[in-house]
Order: C-alpha cells, then sequence, then structure tokens
C-alpha cells in the first residue's frame, strides 16, 4: 500500500446515502438531515442521465424513489427536474427534486462534510464515462482528505485512479464479500479502502485487511448489537441508514480500533 494517501479523519459512523432512515435517499434534504444530526460524512451514489448529467441516485429506474418512471438511461435533466423524490418517503419533504452532482457538492463544502461518492455503473452503461465526467468535479470541489470514491465497478475505478493518483484521490474498492484476491486488486489500483457487506465479512479476512494497512468500512449495519464484535475486528466506519442508533454503542473516533 502506497505511503502517499492523504490522512482523512474517518469517523466510526457514516449516514448511508445522507440520514437514509429519516430523510429520502441521496437527497440534500437527506444531507441536511446528516449533519443536523451530528453526522460529518456521508455515503452517496453517483450516476449518469441519457444527457451525461451526473446525479445523485442509486437505481437505474425511477420507480422506487420518485412519482415518475423510466430508467435514467434515458432522461434528460429537465425531465428529472419535474419529478418529485420526496413525497414517496413523507409529505413533510414533498416536491423534494433530484440533486445534480453539482447541487450536492456545493451543499457539501457549504456544511464542509465528507463524502464516499459511489461511482453507480447500471447495465449497459461505462464506468470510463462516468469516472471521466464525475471524479474531475470531485477533486476540484472537495479537498482528498473530505473523499472517498467507491464502486463495484472495476473500469470505473480504473479511470478515476488515471485521472488522479493517491494522494489526491482516495478509492474504495467495493465488494460484497472480500474475495480472495483482494489485496492484489487493492494494488492495482493504489486503493485506500475496501468497503464490504458486514454480514458476510469474517473476522480473519478483517485482520488481513487491516495488518495490510487499509481502511475497513463495512455496510449497511443497522442493529449496533448485532455489530458491536465487528468493531474489535478493526472495522473503521459503519455506513448506517440510522447511525444515531449506535450513540451508546460506536466507539468514539479516539478510541476506535484502527
Amino acid at each position: 500500500m502506497t505511503t502517499s494517501h492523504p490522512h482523512i479523519a474517518l469517523p466510526p459512523l457514516i449516514a448511508h446515502r445522507g440520514l437514509s432512515a429519516h430523510a429520502p435517499e441521496n437527497t440534500l434534504a437527506a444531507v441536511k438531515a446528516a449533519h443536523e444530526a451530528g453526522f460529518q460524512w456521508v455515503e452517496l451514489d453517483v450516476q449518469l442521465l441519457g444527457d451525461g448529467t451526473p446525479v445523485i441516485w442509486h437505481d437505474a429506474t425511477l420507480k422506487r424513489c420518485s412519482d415518475g418512471h423510466g430508467r435514467l438511461a434515458t432522461l434528460d435533466l429537465a425531465m428529472v427536474r419535474k419529478l418529485d423524490v420526496g413525497a414517496w418517503f413523507g409529505d413533510g419533504f414533498r416536491g423534494e427534486r433530484m440533486a445534480t452532482l453539482s447541487e450536492m457538492l456545493d451543499l457539501l463544502v457549504s456544511l464542509e462534510m465528507g463524502v464516499n461518492m459511489e461511482l453507480k455503473v447500471s447495465s449497459r452503461r461505462s464506468g470510463t464515462e462516468l469516472a471521466e465526467a464525475v471524479i474531475p468535479r470531485l477533486l476540484e470541489a472537495l479537498p482528498a482528505e473530505r473523499l472517498i470514491v467507491s464502486s463495484f465497478d472495476q473500469p470505473a475505478l480504473r479511470q478515476a485512479r488515471a485521472i488522479a493518483d493517491a494522494s489526491l484521490l482516495p478509492i474504495g474498492v467495493l465488494s460484497e464479500s472480500v474475495p480472495n484476491k483482494w489485496q492484489s486488486r487493492c494494488e492495482a489500483l493504489d486503493a485506500y479502502s475496501i468497503h464490504t457487506d458486514w454480514t458476510r465479512l469474517t473476522a480473519r479476512r478483517a485482520r488481513e485487511i487491516k495488518a495490510a494497512g487499509y481502511r475497513l468500512l463495512c455496510y449497511t449495519p443497522n442493529d449496533p448489537a448485532a455489530f458491536a464484535s465487528r468493531w474489535s475486528w478493526g472495522v473503521d466506519s459503519a455506513i448506517s441508514d440510522d447511525p444515531g442508533l449506535y450513540a451508546d454503542i460506536a466507539p468514539p473516533p479516539t478510541t476506535a480500533v484502527r
């Protein structure tokens, strides 16, 4: 692992898709809610509309989290501006609009928040194209100490690394379960961290990762009691829908196992 990574004061708790247990996921409202609740880092998803506009959105379609239908790959910004992406969650969020990457970055900068930005590549889309559209904007807006870019898509991560070296762009390798060849994959990308499903992580693998010098993040543990043993394995951060549940359980940053 390189020694040129920026020093990131990574918190033990990161709000998944913003504070998604209390506000519509991946919206400006969800990020504001996370900040108001005292969480300084959020995890968000970015992908491209059909016209190439990067937007903060998880699914390939509109159905689950809006009042519209269709695939993002067939839409342009004018079309998605008409959508309500908050009413599905609750009347208090009626009128919320899909956030562009630029709008979200402006908010993160104004709140001085950190972000784990996942490059979300749906079927038949180009991870390379997504990275080319997103990475320069991230680098311009945020200091490396408040940024991690992650993805399941290897072409997206390779292109991200081609754009910026490890001193400027911390990369997180996303994997549902950590594969046997995890270290060679991380070394090829000069990665900063590994992000994995907490239910598939083993103590042995966690300790291998930590011994090799990588940060270890787990998604999406929403049961603090069930997750509690993972801190002793060396997990650095839990990416949770409702991190406030951890108030009496998560180790504070100064005592978390590293």
